[in-house]
């Protein structure tokens, strides 16, 4: 028996060295010189949908969306094969359905032409998961505990090299995400929100706020289509002409699109569910007047809200289907959000502040300094780390 209980003991104290050891070896990383945060400033203001064309809008896309995928331990992402989900979005009013499975490429299940090469990167408890569009392959490498905001840059500088479009997803459910990074990090084109926690989206705000452009996306991330509660619950409309990969490619990268809560409706009467996606409110026009900043809805929303450096509201319009700020100089950018009787809401994307002789946008594509020897001396105190756990735990089997 007491031979029996020390194999036991051996075999839990080895998983706790190898798992720790793991945490010390995907912890390697470089350590960044993160510049200051800087709002946004300039005598011009962008503006989003500059480019929309009316013909082309909208279409419903859910972007973060994962399947059933070949594997030793099915389900895996989902209890339903690819073609499956792609019905269940379909009957809900959907054009667009993409598939970001968990490090895996998935293929569309009947139209080559409408593959976009998209996939959940993150192996995390923590969840730092990132949705990366573009790249013809995985790349696995993830530091299991990215508690540093120099090893999540990393990992956002890594997956951006051979990536279209790097998005930061679910902010609200990822461990060691707090303002202070998101204050600092950059990289990413496209923010997650909502994801069925707030309305607020105040984390888009801390990054915002200390000048890091991005435009927001909401997606359902759905696991389980069958559930009502999990599927049509969010979702992004583009301005676009297809569902083509390129085509959503133009829409992403230049911002001519809006992001969107929806209810539950029917609370699980599908018939209800399926007939009342399909008449959502929709922006009829978003733009820029000189500087004023307009938006005019389709249905009257019990209020309009713009929210600008901070997370401060700036104007606040009640019972009504339109809105126009004047961006003062001096206010670094402005978003609106729109909230309508039955609990659907819209986030716009936002106008900000930049000098248009220098960048055609605010967004800041220049790579963060690396601090030399602080990352010499981080991995150098990592790599010891790594040979005195694997020390002692050859000590400890010997026991």
């Amino acid at each position: 028996m007491g031979r029996l209980l020390r194999g036991l003991l051996k075999v839990l104290g080895s998983i706790l060295f190898l798992l720790f050891l793991a945490v010390l070896v995907t912890g390697v990383s470089p350590i960044y010189d993160f510049r200051e945060p800087r709002p946004f400033r300039g005598p011009d203001i962008f503006n989003p949908y500059r480019d929309l064309d009316t013909a082309y809008c909208w279409k419903r896309a859910s972007l973060h969306t994962h399947t059933r995928v070949k594997g030793p331990f099915p389900p895996n992402e989902s209890e339903a094969w690819p073609a499956e989900v792609y019905d269940a979005y379909a009957k809900l009013g959907y054009d667009i359905v993409t598939f970001s499975n968990h490090n895996e490429l998935t293929v569309h299940p009947f139209d080559s032409t409408l593959q976009v090469n998209v996939y959940e990167q993150g192996y995390s408890p923590f969840k730092f998961h990132k949705l990366v569009f573009g790249s013809d392959r995985v790349k696995h490498f993830d530091p299991l505990l990215p508690m540093l905001a120099s090893q999540q840059q990393f990992e956002l500088d890594r997956l951006g090299k051979d990536a279209d479009i790097v998005q930061i997803n679910h902010p609200y459910r990822t461990v060691g995400l707090p303002e202070d990074h998101l204050q600092v990090l950059s990289g990413y084109q496209l923010m997650e929100l909502d994801t069925h926690i707030s309305t607020q989206n105040e984390y888009w705000d801390w990054a915002l706020s200390a000048g890091h452009y991005s435009f927001g996306v909401a997606n359902d991330d759905c696991h389980h289509p069958g559930n009502h509660w999990q599927i049509g619950i969010r979702c992004t409309f583009l301005c676009t002409p297809s569902g083509r990969y390129g085509d959503i490619l133009h829409t992403l990268r230049t911002g001519g699109f809006y992001s969107m809560r929806v209810p539950d409706y029917g609370d699980g009467d599908w018939e209800v569910k399926y007939a009342k996606n399909r008449e959502l409110p929709v922006i009829q026009e978003i733009g820029l007047q000189g500087d004023t900043v307009c938006m005019t809805l389709s249905a009257v929303a019990d209020s309009i809200r713009v929210n600008g450096q901070d997370h401060r509201v700036l104007a606040l319009v009640e019972q009504s289907d339109s809105i126009a700020y004047a961006l003062p100089a001096d206010e670094p950018f402005a978003r609106l959000t729109a909230f309508f009787p039955d609990g659907a809401v819209i986030y716009t994307n936002p106008f900000a502040r930049y000098d248009a002789s220098v960048s055609d946008s605010p967004f800041d594509h220049s790579p963060q300094k690396v601090d030399i020897l602080l990352t010499i001396l981080y991995n150098l105190l990592t790599l010891a780390l790594i040979v005195a756990t694997f020390g002692q735990w050859r000590k400890f089997l010997k026991l």
